[in-house]
């Protein structure tokens, strides 16, 4: 094969036949073994220098030049290309820096997708690291960072769709120096391959993406490169460029919106780039399942029947070599202490070294014994609290000693072993809020540690209390702190000798270890399995004694103790330990010390040897020919492959001799499970495998043989221990053993593995004692396995392989995915260029019922925004290319800021924590929901709907009826409220009607009946002769708050003309509040305008003008003052169906609608409040709302002339400057009737919060209101009225009082306070109140009303919108068929009554358009009544309780405006139901709107908080609506506060936001585009 392979990797290339023979001689020579391998490939190359480059068409000088650096690795591609020869296991697939090229192609072959950019303000920008930027070597790398390239790691072949192009493509990468440097900084999309790469690689890279499209292109034959690459690499040119660039700018071409509006803007652009990136979904086609009435069914990921399956035999448990007998084996670990510390007592035991590297302390054995026994008498003697000891055998102890110092470290743990005390070693804590520092406090107190070990360096760096002592550190016990330097120990008395047994089941120690979740749990080692551990490893690494170890991990837990501190004491070894600080300053401190101390055998992790690659060109002298062992202690990762395949390369050249890599795998729980041992310890040959990434995401393992991109490459970690008994079980369910072919579970049945979780039986049980069962459900064994958390399976020559860890399983839709893998994805796609130090965090968090991935990278100080999105666009790329999943969120903190553990690396499981709360702080975030979510239920088809069911009370209501109350002679007298009040002037002239309120709370003006009445003449007078108006004009009054309104009201009714209120403008907000009087002018048809002299000089002002074209104003009068005339006769109207005022308003969305009110109407509706409030010329009421439209202005304008009763009116305006003068109102006038809008109960509760002691001390009194009514269009909002209630209580308002009212366009006032509801029954229980009910949020997407109990899920409480108003009646009515409806269904509110608007009235006179709004009859049952439909859906439902009459109440629900809602996915929602979950998301959300933009959702989120926290918002908003709503978040708008337009009904403004965002007029923070 290896031959074959040869010859045919040269017959595309036209070598001389004298070549090729002495290369056929090469290959006998090399079979033969007459020469070395490394002499075959200095000799093949030589012979293949001058054509390789031809075969590229490059220059051979070039080729020669970029050869120089180092020890090339360009040869050492090819020399390991060519190692296959000699033993056919390592061809070109095993090449561990293929990996970077397989992104590398996987990327080429996606044409650049256009993706909207997120845009950010420029503020945002700024803040890049925390430290601003600390040199490198201040942050830490750790197993999962560090990697420069990572030289792959996963490695997969490059770009081969098939074996036929193999050959020619091997030659390129061969020759090209570090095609996968190359191709890295070379192919990034739009970037211009960087000057240092070479021609050659730059051809490389052309040649990838001809690969790729020769992919793409249904697999069309590879080019003929025998006859001339070159020309066709020309062909190819344009089209390779084409894949590169990546398209950027704000493309700002006019685009369509749904409406086929043409919208020019760059938020628009980016909104349809967002649309054109979703064309193309990749949900999964969708699987039939039943519809049940109710529930969305979330979709169930159906087993693809196609998916991999295992299909060897069961596998049978595997066996290690026993455990050697050995003669003088010490019977316990103390014994072997005890022997060496007096039998070679001068024996160096431990060397420490500084920060320099120089070695500070040697620790011998006679030293560590003495110093041990010493500090065992004094833990049990000295120490003592109230008389008793402190600490009895059997008692645990913290051990916190820095990294730095090993030395005082063993001497704590021995001592506590001696004097029968369990060490426990822990983390130095350095701040109170180190990550993790709470979970190892809750460890300690659950072990009932009291007292800590500690040095005096490390005591004083501690943070200290006031007192001086070491502070409690968050979620810690209370501690004892005891120094153990010399000056502290106490000389061990003569008779003292301590106990050293043999070794039993007893705890020796306990090993913190920190899950998943990121709580920390301790593992208890017994004295046994410590015993059976070192012997293991003493057999299996073949220790002999003092051998020199140089140690480079962390030695207080795992290998670094269990090699460093404990077998080698064992065989009496000399440990040099190295300390991270050194690492960090100079990463070749460990290679200096192998040579200078001669070490036998290192211990290190893959950083270690990655980190001395980057470190190692200027050092020739360095030599490992010592070094028999190499244990690379995270040999299980799948990166560690290629650092160990890098590190071999440069370094066998100064002595590293291949076989002593020995990668190894281990766990907290199980000790070390497997360790490759050298040849002459009697291991196997190493193994490899190129296993199929998909299949393994089914734990199916298939050997790659297409030589796909997508596979994971993985080594060996050796046999199986000595006296170990290994199996692999599934990992879900019942421990049934696997079958050959499959991944599992790995675990381990031996005396050295640990035996418990300290105090979490549960756990332990099912860890520490599993049973794994064959597929017959029969035990493998009467002894339990334990767990060891590591996923692999058992290969060829009972070699283990690890494919994964437990800790980093994440799956996706029934597939499962290792994050290691992915972050080694990541790193490939061009790591040191935009990562920080390779800082990555890869983990999952579950949102709606699965696992979603989160990738977290920290990025460069100097990486500019169109860097990471670029990045971040690749990464996502290539992940999905790689390993087919989607990347549910992928965020970019600044250098620097991710939470660290320990020793360097990142501490995943709190930066998981940040992420779920908001509290990472990312400067980049990209969502990509729409790609990963494919379990939404599926999208509603409207049913066709059938009729009322028969046996249901039709859902209708009605109010008192009014042909039979007592007012009824009064009623037909008070037809025109002109005439009310002109006998009111004559009857009570001076009764006072109004009293108006300034913002201090004194009155700054009244009126009495004849006072007004005499006003309106005036202004009557006014209108006819100055303004020459007519009967039935139409007159604009433009007045703030106040008597004038009101009188000028009156005036246009006296002269006969038809009054329109208008809000003035706002003087410092022109520009938007401006254009909205002038078009109510317009629209309205105004002849005329009244107002005052300010305002008429504000609407004539230049200002004005740059708003609006001031010319066009019809008349303006100003009435400020006017004669005093009176009129010769007052109009009457000829019938009460004529015009009396225009009611204009601004809907929410955004529709400017006047309704049109008649006389009749008007008093009707005067009298339905009257009747409903009890309104009586000896009342008070007071009004806190604007007056000009709906059922504030009839409150302000109509009803106390109707009524008689006084108005306190109180402006809202005036509450911006005095928040308490509304309530200091009611209290002061002792006022049982008032009025307000949510707006202004909102800024009581906001503004009033922290004073209600204040306003007692002011003798603020509420206990005189017995009813509060707030006036709105919408559904009342439970949550503020609730805390209304709440916050008021202790100021005497009592909680029944506080009501909604309910009214809208067609009707202003349908509900008002719900008059003193009985129980039936009269059951006196204090029940919570009846107007609220629950209904399920989902069915009501269904326009279905299901109710709930209070607090299930999805449930929404909605409280009902008051009583029904005298003379109303009200119907619901189905939207689409306008038939009736049932009890308790959702639809349409209709309405009927005396005081519905007669119609709209607008300029255009389509009154045809909107005419069934107002005339309205039902498809079937009662087809003659006309009806006015609201707009609001709604349901009706009988209720338990009576009203005064005895009546069953029937309760109005009001859920929402159809204008508002929004379809979504063939279902109905409503805004307000959305903002509710967002506002819940994050402490900084201070407000929030929704609108649909294309049928994508967008979410305007107002962050009250720093700038920085803008980015965190992102994913909560996103998973919040996706849990809660089943819906994709598109766009994500963060703004600042007080940007979501309000009106004066306290309602949103969305139609207007919508507006202002696609006009990209809203300043927003970030916007992100969620893929």
């Amino acid at each position: 094969m290896a031959a074959e392979r040869g010859g045919c990797s040269l017959e595309a290339v036209p070598l001389p036949p004298e070549v090729r023979e002495s290369l056929a001689e090469l290959e006998l020579e090399l079979s033969e073994g007459d020469i070395t391998q490394k002499g075959y490939e200095k000799k093949r190359a030589k012979l293949l220098a001058r054509y390789i480059p031809l075969i590229q068409g490059v220059d051979p000088s070039l080729q020669a030049e970029n050869r120089i650096p180092g020890s090339s690795q360009a040869t050492a591609a090819v020399s390991k290309q060519q190692k296959s020869r000699s033993t056919n296991s390592r061809d070109e697939r095993f090449r561990s820096d293929v990996h970077t090229e397989a992104v590398q192609a996987a990327l080429a072959k996606y044409k650049e997708r256009k993706m909207p950019m997120p845009s950010k303000r420029r503020s945002v920008l700024v803040h890049s690291s925390v430290e601003t930027y600390t040199p490198p070597d201040t942050s830490s790398a750790s197993e999962d960072e560090g990697s420069l390239r990572r030289q792959g790691r996963i490695t997969s072949t490059p770009f081969q769709s098939h074996s036929s192009v193999e050959p020619w493509l091997n030659r390129v990468i061969q020759g090209s120096s570090t095609s996968s440097s190359a191709s890295s900084t070379s192919s990034h999309p739009g970037g211009k391959p960087a000057a240092a790469s070479s021609a050659a690689a730059a051809a490389a890279t052309v040649l990838a993406d001809l690969m790729a499209h020769a992919q793409l292109d249904n697999h069309s034959a590879p080019p003929d490169v025998t006859t001339g690459l070159v020309e066709h690499l020309h062909h190819e040119r344009p089209q390779v460029a084409s894949v590169r660039g990546i398209p950027r700018g704000y493309n700002s071409s006019i685009l369509e919106t749904a409406d086929g509006v043409p919208v020019n803007s760059r938020v628009s652009s980016k909104i349809q780039q967002l649309l054109n990136t979703l064309k193309r979904p990749k949900r999964p086609p969708l699987k039939e399942f039943f519809v049940d009435d109710f529930e969305e069914l979330l979709e169930v990921q159906q087993p693809d029947p196609n998916q991999p399956k295992p299909e060897g035999g069961q596998m049978t448990v595997l066996k290690g070599e026993p455990l050697g007998v050995v003669t003088n084996w010490p019977p316990s670990l103390l014994a072997a202490l005890q022997r060496w510390g007096t039998t070679q007592p001068k024996t160096p035991c431990l060397t420490a070294l500084d920060t320099t590297g120089k070695a500070i302390y040697t620790l011998t054995y006679g030293k560590l014994w003495s110093r041990s026994l010493k500090l065992a008498y004094t833990l049990l003697n000295k120490l003592t609290s109230k008389n008793e000891p402190l600490l009895k055998p059997g008692h645990r102890v913290a051990l916190v000693f820095p990294n730095s110092d090993p030395v005082m470290f063993m001497v704590a743990f021995y001592g506590c072993l001696l004097a029968d005390l369990v060490p426990v070693p822990i983390e130095v804590p350095l701040t109170r809020k180190d990550a993790g520092s709470q979970q190892i406090g809750f460890l300690l107190g659950s072990c009932g540690v009291t007292l800590a070990l500690t040095t005096d360096v490390c005591q004083k760096g501690l943070p200290k209390a006031q007192t001086g002592e070491v502070v409690t550190f968050k979620g810690w016990p209370r501690l004892v702190w005891f120094v153990i330097d010399g000056k502290h120990l106490a000389k061990p008395a003569k008779d003292w000798h301590p106990q050293v047994r043999d070794a039993s089941a007893d705890i020796a120690y306990i090993e913190y270890k920190t899950s998943k979740e990121g709580s920390a749990m301790g593992i208890t080692i017994s004295h046994a399995s410590m015993l059976a551990h070192c012997h293991a490893l003493t057999q299996s690494c073949g220790y002999s004694e003092a051998e020199t170890l140089t140690n480079v991990l962390d030695f207080k837990r795992e290998a670094g103790l269990w090699h460093g501190v404990l077998t080698s004491v064992m065989n009496r070894m000399h440990v040099v330990s190295i300390p991270y600080a050194l690492m960090k300053v100079n990463p070749l401190s460990w290679i200096q010390k192998v040579c200078s101390y001669k070490a036998r055998v290192a211990v290190v992790k893959s950083r270690d040897m990655h980190w001395s690659l980057l470190a190692q060109r200027d050092q020739r002298d360095v030599n490992l020919s010592s070094l028999r062992m190499l244990i690379v202690a995270d040999g299980a990762n799948p990166w560690s492959i290629s650092s160990c395949d890098a590190f071999l390369n440069v370094f066998q050249s100064r002595g590293l001799r291949p076989e002593v890599i020995c990668p190894c795998a281990s766990s907290s729980e199980a000790l070390t499970v497997a360790i490759r041992r050298p040849p002459d310890l009697g291991g196997p040959p190493p193994g490899k495998a190129v296993l199929s990434m998909n299949c393994l995401s089914y734990s199916v393992i298939r050997v790659d043989t297409e030589e796909k991109l997508s596979v994971l490459t993985v080594q060996d970690v050796g046999q199986v221990m000595p006296g170990a008994n290994v199996c692999v079980v599934k990992v879900d369910g019942t421990p049934y053993l696997c079958k050959t072919d499959e991944v599992g579970e790995i675990c381990v049945n031996s005396g050295a593995t640990g035996t418990a979780y300290y105090g979490l039986l549960g756990i332990t049980k099912n860890v520490f004692e599993t049973i794994p069962v064959t597929a017959a459900g029969v035990p493998v064994s009467d002894q339990p396995f334990t767990r060891t958390g590591l996923l692999g399976f058992i290969g060829p020559d009972s070699l283990v392989f690890v494919v994964g860890k437990l800790d980093g399983l994440m799956v996706v839709n029934i597939r499962k995915h290792n994050a290691d893998d992915v972050v080694a994805t990541a790193l490939a796609v061009e790591p040191m260029k935009f990562v920080y130090r390779g800082r990555i965090a890869v983990f999952s968090v579950t949102v709606l019922h699965d696992d979603r991935i989160v990738l977290v990278a920290e990025q460069r100080p100097d990486a500019s925004e169109e860097d990471s999105f670029q990045w971040m666009s690749r990464v996502l790329q290539a992940i999905d290319s790689i390993h087919q999943v989607g990347v549910y969120c992928l965020a970019l903190v600044p250098a620097n800021t991710l939470p660290k553990a320990p020793l360097g690396g990142i501490h995943i499981s709190e930066t998981k924590q940040r992420f779920l709360e908001g509290a990472l702080h990312p400067c980049n975030v990209l969502m990509c929901p729409h790609t990963c979510v494919t379990n939404l239920p599926k999208p509603r088809q409207k049913q066709p709907v059938g009729n009322l069911v028969a046996g249901k009370r039709i859902a209708q209501a009605s109010g008192r009826d009014v042909t039979q109350l007592e007012d009824n002679d009064q009623a037909r007298k008070f037809l025109y409220l002109a005439d009310v009040l002109q006998w009111r002037a004559q009857t009570t002239p001076d009764h006072p009607l109004f009293l108006l309120l300034n913002s201090k709370g004194t009155v700054a003006s009244t009126a009495s009946c004849v006072q007004l009445h005499k006003k309106a003449e005036r202004v009557a007078a006014a209108l006819m002769e100055k303004g020459r108006l007519n009967v039935g004009d139409h007159v604009a009054l433009v007045y703030p708050p106040g008597v004038d309104l009101i009188a000028t009201f009156y005036g246009c009714l006296y002269a006969g003309c038809t009054p329109i209120t208008v809000r003035p403008p706002h003087p410092q907000n022109l520009a938007t509040t401006l254009p909205t009087v002038k078009m109510i002018v317009e629209v309205s048809k105004s002849a005329c305008i009244l107002t005052t002299q300010g305002i008429m000089k504000l609407l004539k002002s230049k200002e004005a003008a740059t708003a609006v074209d001031i010319k066009t104003w019809p008349t303006i009068l100003d009435t400020d003052d006017i004669p005093k005339k009176k009129v010769a006769n007052i109009f009457r109207p000829p019938s009460p169906d004529m015009l009396a005022y225009l009611d204009f308003s601004v809907s929410t969305t955004g529709i400017l609608a006047g309704v049109k009110m008649s006389h009749a109407a008007a008093s009707a509706l005067c009298r339905s409040v009257k009747l409903q409030c009890e309104l009586y010329p000896s009342r008070q009421i007071a009004t806190c709302l604007d007056p000009y439209c709906g059922l504030g202005f009839a409150l302000w304008c109509l009803c106390s002339v109707y009524s008689g009763h006084q108005s306190i009116l109180v402006p809202p305006l005036e509450l911006e400057s005095n928040v308490s003068l509304w309530l200091s109102a009611v209290s002061q006038y002792k006022v049982r009737v008032t009025f307000c809008s949510y707006s202004v109960m909102e800024m009581c509760t906001k503004g009033l919060g922290t004073q209600t002691d204040v306003l007692r001390m002011k003798g603020v009194n509420l206990s005189c209101v017995r009813t509060c009514m707030v006036v709105a269009e919408e559904r009342p909002r439970i949550a503020l009225t609730q805390s209304f209630s709440k916050l008021f209580k202790d100021l005497g308002l009592s909680a029944r009082s506080v009501s909604t009212t309910f009214g809208c366009r067609v009707n202003v006032a349908i509900c008002l306070q719900p008059n003193r509801l009985r129980k039936l029954a009269e059951q006196g229980t204090a029940g919570p109140d009846p107007t609220t009910v629950y209904v399920d949020m989902r069915a009501l997407r269904h326009d279905r009303v299901r109710l709930v109990e209070r607090g299930s899920p999805h449930s929404l409480p909605l409280m009902e919108s008051g009583k029904i108003l005298p003379g109303v009646k009200v119907i619901i009515a189905h939207t689409e068929t306008k038939g009736p409806l049932g009890d308790s269904h959702l639809g349409e509110i209709w309405v009927s009554s005396p005081h519905n608007a007669t119609g709209y009235y607008t300029v255009y006179g389509e009154e045809a358009l909107h005419a069934d709004h107002f005339s309205a009859r039902l498809s079937f049952g009662d087809t003659q009544t006309v009806w006015a439909r609201t707009g609001y859906l709604g349901f009706l439902r009988r209720t338990e309780l009576t009203d005064a009459s005895g009546e069953r109440h029937d309760a109005l629900y009001v859920v929402g405006s159809l204008d508002e809602t929004l379809e979504l996915r063939g279902m109905r929602y409503h805004p307000i139901d959305i903002e509710t979950s967002v506002i819940r998301a994050h402490k900084s959300i201070a407000e929030c709107a929704v609108f649909t933009w294309t049928n994508l959702l967008v979410v305007v989120v107002e962050l009250e908080g720093s700038e920085q926290e803008a980015l965190d918002l992102v994913a909560l908003v996103t998973n919040v609506v996706l849990e809660e709503h089943y819906l994709i978040v598109g766009v994500v708008v963060i703004v600042d506060p007080g940007v979501i337009p309000i009106n004066s009904r306290g309602e949103k403004q969305r139609m207007h936001l919508r507006d202002g965002f696609l006009a990209d007029q809203l300043d927003p923070i970030y916007v992100a585009y969620n893929m």
